[in-house]
């Protein structure tokens, strides 16, 4: 394992905690996957190239919400951070339209909701 110089270090700390505004995470661990994760996570590439948006997309682990894979986590400013479980290319389609081009939530897909501050 390689030892971290200061000045990384230093780098390292300045940017803890300062993330991007707009981003979408894709839970990307085995049962995410095995729910169809990549289809997702895929089709949420392309309508956000389609649509020429700046926005991230991230894989992340495991939410504790197994039940409700694949899950999509979506935080754009001026809406709230929205879980979306169950998801498949289709409403896939429709987070990118909806919530992060219109800021219009897909009420029957959230699973949790948390008020950015």
């Amino acid at each position: 394992m390689k030892k971290m110089t200061k000045e990384e270090l230093q780098k390292l700390k300045e940017g803890w905690g300062k993330e991007k505004k707009n981003w979408i995470r894709v839970g990307y661990s085995s049962c995410g996957i095995a729910a169809g994760a990549d289809e997702v996570y895929n089709t949420l590439r392309e309508e956000i190239s389609k649509r020429n948006i700046n926005i991230e997309i991230k894989k992340c682990g495991c939410v504790g919400m197994c039940y409700a894979e694949p899950l999509v986590e979506v935080n754009v400013e001026g809406a709230p951070r929205v879980y979306y479980g169950k998801v498949d290319k289709d409403i896939a389609a429709k987070i990118v339209e909806r919530h992060v081009s219109g800021k219009m939530l897909l009420n029957d897909r959230i699973y949790d909701v948390k008020v950015n501050s």
